[in-house]
């Protein structure tokens, strides 16, 4: 073996070994810090993600001004790409047409030309095809970058720079809202209205222990682009502003329209926030196909550059209070907008804020701003103060001036180097005066040099000397306005409180767009009425066939008129009834379905499958039939001669699924549903054997097995019924004649008896009916 030279490297190894665990925690760590920070969340300060700064930053590179010229959306979204946002074209030009939407941010920060989306939730046009430029909120949230109002940060290449935050002459995160989702946590901010937040912002300035509760008077809650009204209690929207969590519940607004003769219509003006319009026309269209809200006939969407939805109630006797209660319950007319106030605080630590904590971070941020703008301004004062300095001083020696700057060979020297004997009075005292200091109380600096060289002739006439003297008394008196407000907190703030004034008269409620949208209401809850109480009441005669094909028939017809079925199928059930009514529907599976006579097909046709309009299993069949009533009671039993009794009320299924009520083991089934009138229980099998026993035998229960009926050696129950033991017992025979057995004694016994054979005459199938 060669031994390796000493100056030789190490060979390195070509893997690294650690724990799976910790590598994927690591890495896990890695890119949820990067969701928070840099994609989700947005910044207390100006409201933003880094997506829409770097929009906003790239529009002002390119100069688009609100008062300018528009530019093509992929050349905006090409440069934000390019130069600050290392991310596809598609997401950046999503991120920018949605920040002008006025129908999705409260105060648009894109001013769009084109197609840009629309309130239905159509997509924009493609970036080809529209054209943008800044609006005036978006150059108060840029106003003061030349200033050094805030830090820049290399962009991700290292060849530019971009902002880490924007100055934001106004609450932009309260004002437009936000909402992202990160890793672990998310966030959803409602926009409010600027001039509302201005209100709240100069009471936090005058008295720092402001409560929250007088900040919500001030700021009663949000106030969204598309209108609507809140109908959440105030004291909800309180908590949810102390604790930066809640909700609010929007609905949309509505009037009545006065169509003549007794005849209205509702017509629907604003929708909530983030509701596509088309969806919701869809969803109404739903209700009324499957007759959720039987009040509601038809709905039209006549919106042009507004929102107009019209609804036509069934009839001109609804309320149309209760119409619209119904509505709010099982459509988008109503919503609830969750509240998650999670931002990052200074840009760096995430944290779900309470409405007082994001205006003190927006404020602080303010201060910070104007300090910063301050210092810069005061630096560019003293450094024109010095170019003063040295003009003036060439006017009081203008024929020394030119004399050297023509005939020496180095003029920038020899001014330099000249003593000027002290003429010219100090523009600045030595303890004011803050750049380069003269070798010599007379002597020129490099700046005032160089600016001598660089003066125009025509500059050198006495009103240009007069000019330079009244700029240098402003600067001098603005520079001491800057170092009292430096000095100054109470300037400080005050200074900020100003400039807030003017955001809010330039975009508050006296602008046009800034009153505001939202507002206010104390809504009752809308009382879940019965479906039957909704509807026109009518009579109808309900026909099921034995395949379980159901239709409801307009007015009372004969119970025994021959009706057309399909081939191989025929009548089973067939019963007068009216649109008001419950029809439950009990079956071989032991659940009972209920039905609404309003809702069943008409009787032109040969009806639908019951099937489709409750869950009713294939291989289930329908046990019987029966019209709601109102404390009534019914005797349920299965093929195992098992039952009880059972209120009506209990019986009523909410769902399709419908409502389990007789249990009983495999290979059993749900056998009869009779209503409970008597005092006595007649039980029959199919052995034949009859049993009366009394009623008082059986438990009344909600659901279950039930208790024993009848006790067989073979077969199990074939019919029950219940009867007055003192009218006897009535059946009819093949013939169709009634006949009754007065004297049921021989038949009496206790419950869950065998019984004994059916009086003579009774009927071969074994039916009391």
């Amino acid at each position: 073996m060669t031994d390796t030279p000493d100056d030789d490297p190490a060979p390195s190894p070509a893997t690294v070994s650690e724990p799976l665990s910790r590598a994927i925690g690591e890495r896990y760590l890695t890119y949820a810090l990067s969701t928070i920070m840099h994609r989700a969340l947005p910044d207390a300060r100006d409201g933003l993600k880094p997506v829409h700064r770097r929009i906003l930053f790239a529009m002002r590179e390119l100069r688009l001004s609100s008062t300018g010229g528009f530019r093509k959306s992929a050349k905006i979204s090409g440069d934000v790409m390019g130069n600050y946002h290392p991310h596809g074209d598609a997401a950046i030009y999503d991120a920018m047409a949605r920040l002008a939407q006025d129908f999705n941010v409260r105060y648009p920060l894109v001013d769009g030309q084109g197609n840009f989306g629309n309130i239905d939730g159509d997509n924009p046009a493609a970036s080809r095809y529209t054209e943008a430029r800044l609006t005036a909120a978006a150059e108060a949230l840029l106003e003061g970058l030349a200033e050094n109002a805030v830090d820049f940060r290399p962009n991700y290449d290292g060849t530019l720079e971009e902002p880490v935050v924007l100055p934001a002459a106004f609450p932009n995160l309260l004002a437009n809202g936000a909402s992202g989702i990160a890793v672990g946590m998310a966030t959803n901010i409602p926009p409010h209205n600027i001039g509302e937040l201005v209100q709240g912002c100069l009471a936090l300035i005058d008295d720092p222990d402001t409560s929250g509760d007088r900040l919500v008077d001030l700021i009663p809650g949000p106030d969204f682009p598309t209108g609507g009204v809140l109908v959440e209690p105030a004291d909800s929207i309180r908590d949810a502003y102390r604790t930066g969590r809640g909700s609010f519940r929007l609905r949309a607004r509505w009037q009545v329209e006065d169509l003549g003769r007794g005849t209205w219509q509702i017509v629907v003006t604003e929708i909530p926030f983030q509701v596509p319009k088309s969806r919701l026309i869809e969803k109404l269209a739903e209700v009324i196909q499957t007759k959720k809200v039987p009040l509601l006939a038809d709905v039209r969407d006549e919106s042009a550059d507004d929102v107009r939805i019209v609804l036509e109630p069934r009839a001109r006797t609804v309320d149309p209070e209760v119409l619209m209660g119904q509505l709010f319950r099982v459509s988008d007319l109503e919503v609830r907008f969750a509240l998650n106030m999670n931002v990052l605080i200074d840009g760096r630590t995430p944290k779900v804020c309470s409405l007082k904590e994001v205006l003190r971070a927006f404020l602080d941020h303010r201060r910070e701003v104007l300090l910063r703008r301050s210092r810069h301004r005061l630096e560019k004062i003293d450094h024109r103060l010095e170019v003063l300095e040295g003009f003036i001083t060439a006017y009081l020696n203008l024929d020394r001036v030119i004399d050297i700057i023509r005939y020496d060979a180095d003029p920038k020297a020899a001014l330099m180097a000249e003593v000027w004997g002290g003429t010219f009075p100090r523009a600045l005292s030595e303890k004011d005066y803050r750049g380069p200091k003269p070798r010599s109380p007379g002597d020129l600096t490099e700046v005032q040099a160089e600016a001598i060289l660089n003066m125009r002739l025509r500059s050198l006439r006495r009103l240009e000397e007069i000019e330079l003297r009244r700029e240098r008394d402003e600067l001098r008196a603005e520079r001491a306005g800057i170092m009292a407000l430096l000095a100054d907190g109470a300037l400080q703030w005050a200074r900020i409180a100003a400039e807030l004034r003017e955001a809010g008269v330039k975009f508050g409620p006296g602008a046009p767009g800034g009153a505001r949208r939202t507002t206010f209401a104390d809504a009752a809850e809308a009382e879940a009425l019965p479906a039957e109480a909704m509807i026109e009441r009518e009579p109808i005669t309900v026909v099921c066939s034995r395949m379980g094909w159901v239709r409801a028939m307009k007015g009372h017809l004969p119970l025994d008129q021959e009706l057309k079925f399909k081939d191989g199928d025929g009548p089973r059930f067939q019963f007068h009834a009216e649109t008001t009514d419950r029809i439950l529907l009990f079956g071989t599976n032991g659940r009972f379905y209920t039905l609404l006579g309003a809702n069943l097909p008409g009787g032109r046709g040969m009806g639908e499958p019951v099937r489709l309009m409750v869950d009713l299993p294939n291989e289930a069949d329908i046990v019987d039939l029966l019209i709601y009533r109102p404390g009534e009671k019914y005797l349920v039993a299965s093929s195992e001669g098992d039952g009880f009794v059972v209120p009506v009320d209990e019986l009523v299924a909410q769902t399709r699924a419908g409502k389990g009520v007789l249990s009983f083991r495999d290979g059993a089934r749900a056998m009869l549903a009779r209503p409970v009138r008597g005092d006595h229980v007649a039980v029959v099998g199919e052995n034949r054997k009859m049993l009366v026993f009394a009623l008082s035998e059986l438990p009344e229960m909600a659901r279950g097995k039930g208790v024993r009926l009848q006790k067989y050696k073979d077969g199990g129950l074939s019919d029950a019924a219940t009867l007055v033991l003192a009218e006897g017992l009535s059946w009819k025979d093949p013939a169709g004649r009634t006949r009754t057995e007065p004297d049921l004694t021989q038949w009496l016994g206790k419950r869950a008896g065998s019984g004994w054979m059916a009086p003579r005459g009774f009927p071969r199938d074994n039916r009391f009916t």
